[in-house]
Parts: structure tokens; sequence; C-alpha cells
């Protein structure tokens, strides 16, 4: 769960998680339903199946006992990579692994001054190399810890705390930070004439080393020990625009209900629910509108009642989104054909706004529905400020027409005399 992810969002899930199911047994009889309902919003769903299909895989196939040491771990449970395999071993079974994840590459690479794009393999290699070295072999799992509290509480991305750092008298970044403070205070008293070479980097290494700044690359004084870790350029998220139909069905027991299609099972956000949309080829998203409700099976015998939403915006980790968002409100008898499914596990059910706000249904989806709510509070508003209404000063004005027909007091009949 905290992979990707702060402690802060992560606890409330952790704990419904755990009061639901509190053991690989528990676990492991869980549907991917149910899994993803649990972890709705959480983002990086695929982390919820592979935790259910390991939990699954250890009861069916491995006799409900978890591989112990890091290579069965990386082989045997699905889902299960270097660093994950690395701190179960190390922390919960005490066998001597190394772990390397963002904080310890922070470490690594400042004690290290590893210059190379962090990301790169031969980087990978030369960190987890370092990280199996210095491994305590009598407390392997607090040595690890250890390391990330680290790199998460001093040697942090920005600003670290250096002078209470208690590596720092082994740490080339440091040493490389106090050598160029020193060389800058000699061309102060030397009118900034010295005949020493001003190249920081002094570790030795070959030609063509990828461990160390490219020729491309440049030291940044002011930056320090934040220099490292080097991080290559991050690839762009690709842009994607989908149409997204909300259809909403007024019900004849007066309840409102929406149509929602679950995902397929592989890809991005498998199983999860959401309102029918389909990927926009054009820019005309009206024209796609039919095509998406066919898609699910229904059929309409009228759309007179469309609504446009508007555009939404979400960005995956790879994906910059834009939903293009249209409502059509129906009652029952507007559809004319749904295709029935076999129940025991429907893609497409009719949900009212409680069950859709519980069911699997992602941020994105969850963010376009509120879209959706808005546009209908505002046209609500403007409904009954068009509404005429009835001022009460003006019927107190106004006489009943049975007070024409009353019989006038005398006062009355006395006053028409003299006029």
């Amino acid at each position: 769960m905290l992979q990707q992810t702060q402690v802060a969002t992560v606890i409330d899930y952790y704990n419904k998680w755990m009061k639901r199911w509190p053991t690989l047994e528990d676990l492991s009889k869980a549907t991917l339903e149910e899994v993803n309902e649990m972890w709705a919003g959480l983002g990086y769903y695929s982390r919820g199946r592979r935790l259910l299909e390991g939990a699954k895989k250890v009861m069916e196939e491995l006799g409900g006992q978890m591989p112990q040491n890091a290579e069965s771990l990386l082989k045997q449970l699905p889902g299960v990579g270097r660093y994950t395999a690395g701190a179960i071993a190390s922390i919960a079974y005490n066998k001597v692994t190394g772990l390397v994840d963002g904080n310890v590459i922070r470490v690594l690479c400042r004690l290290r001054i590893i210059g190379g794009d962090s990301a790169s393999q031969p980087v990978q290699d030369s960190l987890w190399q370092h990280a199996e070295r210095l491994v305590d072999p009598d407390d392997p799992g607090d040595f690890n810890q250890a390391m990330m509290e680290l790199g998460a509480v001093v040697c942090t991305p920005k600003n670290p705390d250096c002078n209470n750092c208690p590596l720092k008298n082994y740490c080339k970044a440091y040493s490389q930070v106090q050598k160029q403070k020193q060389e800058n205070g000699k061309k102060l008293v030397t009118n900034g004439k010295s005949g020493d070479d001003n190249t920081v980097l002094d570790i030795e290494c070959a030609d063509g080393c990828q461990l160390c700044f490219t020729e491309s690359d440049s030291y940044d004084e002011s930056l320090g020990v934040m220099n490292y870790p080097r991080k290559g350029r991050k690839k762009e998220a690709r842009e994607e625009r989908t149409a997204v139909c909300i259809l909403c069905k007024r019900c004849s027991d007066n309840s409102t209900k929406y149509f929602i299609a679950q995902r397929p099972k592989k890809g991005l956000l498998a199983g999860m629910w959401e309102f029918p949309s389909l990927q926009l080829e054009s820019e005309d998203a009206n024209a796609e509108l039919g095509e998406i409700i066919r898609k699910y099976g229904v059929s309409l015998s009228s759309s007179k009642n469309r609504i446009q939403v508007g555009e939404v915006v979400h960005i995956f980790s790879h994906i910059h989104q834009t939903y293009v968002v249209q409502a059509v409100i129906i009652d029952d008898s507007d559809v004319e054909h749904e295709v029935v499914e076999d129940a025991t596990e429907p893609t497409t059910r009719w949900v009212t706004k409680e069950k859709f706000m519980e069911a699997a249904v992602s941020t994105a989806m969850k963010k376009v529905f509120k879209a959706f709510e808005g546009v209908m509070d505002q046209k609500s508003k403007v409904n009954k400020k068009l509404k005429p209404k009835d001022d009460p000063k003006d019927l107190r004005k106004q006489r009943a027409i049975d007070s024409f027909f009353k019989p006038k007091s005398k006062t009355e009949m006395k006053q028409i005399y003299m006029n």
C-alpha cells in the first residue's frame, strides 16, 4: 500500500483491510471484486490484485507457507519484485539480504557520489551490490529499515540534514562539498587565482563509466549533495481523450439509478466499474454517444434529455486523461432493449448513487460523477429562479371574488348614497 502512496493516505485503508482480512487464509477467500472495492481510491489498483493472487498461491499451491528467502519470494509470488522480496526476507525472516528503494538509492548515491542515471541498469546493479555488501549480518531487518529511515528523515531529497547525519564522515558527496568550500576560500585569499584544478569529481573510474556524470551533465555547486541521485528525463504522459456517458434512469419507484460497466480483467484499472466510455478517435464526442450505449447492449427510444457535463481531467502515472462527459436522463419506459447477462457474474448493472460510491470505482470516475452532480445542481437552481412565485404582498391587495357579493354595512351604504 505504501508504494507510491503517502503514509497518511494509507492508514485508514490498512486498518480496514486488516480488519476484514487479518490472515493470508482470509484474504485468499476474497474475490477480486471485494478487493477492488476495498482498494478503491488508493490508486495503482494492480497492487491489490497482486496481493490477492499471492495469497491464493500461498494457500492453494504452497501449503499455506510463505517463502522465506529473497530468491524464492521473487520467483514464486506474483507481484513481488526485488525490493519487496528483500524487505520481507530481511525484516520478517531475518535473512541476510539487502534492499534498494527510493530512500536507499538517495543515501547510496550520495555516499558513493554516483552521478549516473539512477534508473539505468548499470547504476541499479551497482546500488544492489552496495546494499548486499553493507547489510548487517546480525540484524539485516533493522539495518535495512534504518537505511530507509535515514533517507526519509535525514538524507532527504531537499535540504538534507548533513551536519547531523551519522554517515557524514563516510559520505563522498559531503566530502565533495567541504572540498569545494575550501577551494572557494583559497580563491578569496589569492584574489581568485589558484593553481589547483577546479574539478570536483575525484572518484577514480575508467573511460565510459556509467556511474559518473555524463558529459552533458554538470555539477551544480549550489546544490551540493543534492546533485545526487541523478534522474533521467521523465517520460511524458501520453494524452488521451475518452467520451463518457452517464446514463441516469428515473425509476417508477421514484429512485434514480445509474448504468455502470465493468472493465476487462486485464490492463489499466482491471475489473473496476465505470460509466460507459469509449476512447475518442476524433473531437466529436456527440457522434460517439450512441455507439457507447449500444456497446453495452442498451438501446433507447429517446435521448431528448441529453446534458453536456463538460471535460474532466485525471492524470494517471503514464496517461494524461481527459474525459468528455455527457449525461442522458431517461425513464424506465425509454429503455427499449437491454442485454440480460448471467446473473452470477454480470459485467453491467444499474446502481443507486449509494451503491456507486461503495463499488470498486476509480477516483477518476468519482470525479466524473461529481462534475455531473455539479451541473445538475446548477440546473436545479436556475429552474427554481425561473419558476414564477406569488408575492404575498400582492395577494393581500387582491380581493376575493365572494367579497363583491357580501352585504354592505350601513356606513358603506350611507357613503354610496352621499356620492
